[in-house]
């Protein structure tokens, strides 16, 4: 692990870091401030770093893997919060085979305010909640990983190889020029996106922020069905970065013996040959099969330059790392110290991967909650901008969350601590949160991090698919 080297603060002109490490680290706050002049000052902040660093290349990206139709609808219509109480409490279940599992496993993140994914794996089960759900007007968009990161990518100006199955009418939604390597399918598999607000309530559990459950009887994608079409077009695409995204669709699903494994190898070999000059990155998501987490940390994680994830998913990884035993909810604000103490320990598990028969060392580690966003690179890598990567991030989640590009101060807030420390242990330094000066960035050893506060949406258009938006902005400007 990198050595804690000397706080500075996010200045690009190397002459103000000792002036801004001063302010940083001795400068409270002003007292009487109003959270709503002290938001204003934030934005104009990050949007000035964002327009002093447009897209000036065309970024080449590719993305895998899988797709599908989601159906978004209110938990409070699908489990009838006004006219009845939870029936059953809150229990953890890896995979559902009932309406009471469906109902104790959303209460099981209900109460922690966590996002989870969840395969659904008796039919009728499954049947019985479309049915119920019928009578909803659900909000059916584009979903899967790959396909919502890809038309991030779009949007800010990448050239886009997407590696999905899709039907014509999901494919119709892309522009014509993004790339979508399909054999071409005739339905797409619905996935359940289940969404309630901050303060939501059924019976004695109020959620302690805005989240999601997602549920589905998928059985193509958690196959990877989209991978061999997407071989040919990737080979000839020439891509600047590679991601890999949609693993958490093999959790818990019902493969033959050994058939997952394989399929994890046929990814693990994609990644291998992927040219050097090619950039991998692999997103994380809700997973519960310690099984499928050990094959991804032996298989997929060391062959990645990049990973992404929430605050949820970074301490499973960090205890897969650590061949700890696995805690599938975590706290739904983690302090940034507990936060980046957590990103060093990964870092340092995969900073020393050999670098031989495909292998790659870990160079960036990017981590989404909601209050802040946590970019960490080596210095010297091939990743540039981390400082406008983590402001277009914050700017991102924003954006995504509230679904309008214009970020509106008076639907926002900041739950972000005035200040925070740089490490839970004694070498921990402390910074104050300058609002015309937000985001804070410091080098330790080999290593930079930054950190942006979130303008945390108030009201609230969509939650299924932030994380996915956020590490896609977060990547761009760092191509």
């Amino acid at each position: 692990m990198a050595l804690k080297g000397p706080l500075s603060w996010g200045s690009v002109i190397s002459v103000m870091v000792a002036v801004g490490y001063y302010w940083w680290s001795s400068h409270d706050p002003a007292p009487g401030n109003s959270q709503g002049e002290a938001l204003k000052k934030i934005l104009q902040s990050l949007l000035k770093i964002e327009e002093k660093n447009p897209l000036d290349h065309t970024p080449r990206v590719a993305v895998g893997y899988g797709g599908c139709l989601d159906v978004v609808v209110d938990a409070s219509d699908v489990f009838n919060f006004t006219d009845r109480d939870p029936v059953w409490l809150p229990k953890h279940h890896g995979s559902i085979q009932s309406w009471k599992e469906l109902e104790e496993v959303f209460l099981y993140f209900f109460q922690h305010g966590a996002a989870g994914e969840r395969f659904v794996a008796n039919s009728t089960t499954w049947q019985e909640v479309l049915m119920a759900v019928e009578r909803i007007k659900g909000r059916e968009t584009i979903g899967g990983n790959a396909p919502v990161m890809a038309a991030r990518f779009r949007k800010e100006g990448c050239q886009v190889l997407l590696g999905a199955e899709l039907s014509a009418k999901l494919r119709a939604n892309f522009p014509a020029d993004v790339k979508i390597s399909s054999s071409g399918r005739e339905e797409d598999d619905v996935h359940l996106i289940i969404e309630y607000p901050f303060a939501d309530t059924w019976g004695k559990y109020v959620a302690p922020r805005a989240n999601r459950f997602i549920i589905h009887s998928d059985r193509q994608n958690p196959k990877v069905s989209a991978l061999e079409p997407f071989h040919a077009a990737l080979e000839s695409f020439t891509a600047d970065v590679f991601i890999v995204s949609g693993l958490q669709m093999m959790d818990n699903f019902p493969f033959p013996e050994g058939e997952r494994v394989e399929r994890i190898i046929k990814i693990r070999e994609q990644m291998r040959n992927t040219s050097a000059g090619t950039r991998v990155h692999f997103e994380m998501a809700s997973f519960t099969d310690e099984n499928l987490l050990r094959d991804l940390a032996q298989h997929i994680i060391p062959y990645a330059d990049s990973l992404g994830m929430n605050e949820q998913e970074l301490p499973i990884l960090f205890a897969v790392l650590a061949k700890e035993d696995l805690a599938f909810v975590s706290d739904a604000y983690p302090r940034i110290a507990n936060t980046l103490d957590t990103m060093r320990q990964v870092f340092g598990f995969l900073q020393g991967t050999e670098e031989v028969e495909g292998r790659r060392k870990l160079t960036r580690l990017h981590v989404h909650t909601l209050a802040f966003q946590a970019i960490m690179v080596s210095k010297g890598s091939a990743w540039k901008n981390t400082m406008a990567a983590t402001a277009k991030a914050s700017l991102t989640a924003n954006r995504h969350v509230c679904g309008s590009e214009e970020v509106d101060v008076g639907k926002a807030k900041l739950i972000m601590d005035e200040s925070f420390t740089t490490s839970g242990d004694e070498t921990g330094s402390k910074v104050y949160l300058d609002e015309e000066h937000p985001i804070a960035c410091w080098d330790e050893g080999d290593l930079e991090i930054c950190i942006a506060p979130v303008l945390v949406c108030t009201e609230v258009r969509q939650t299924a698919g932030g994380g996915d938006n956020i590490s896609a902005g977060g990547l761009v400007l760092q191509i």
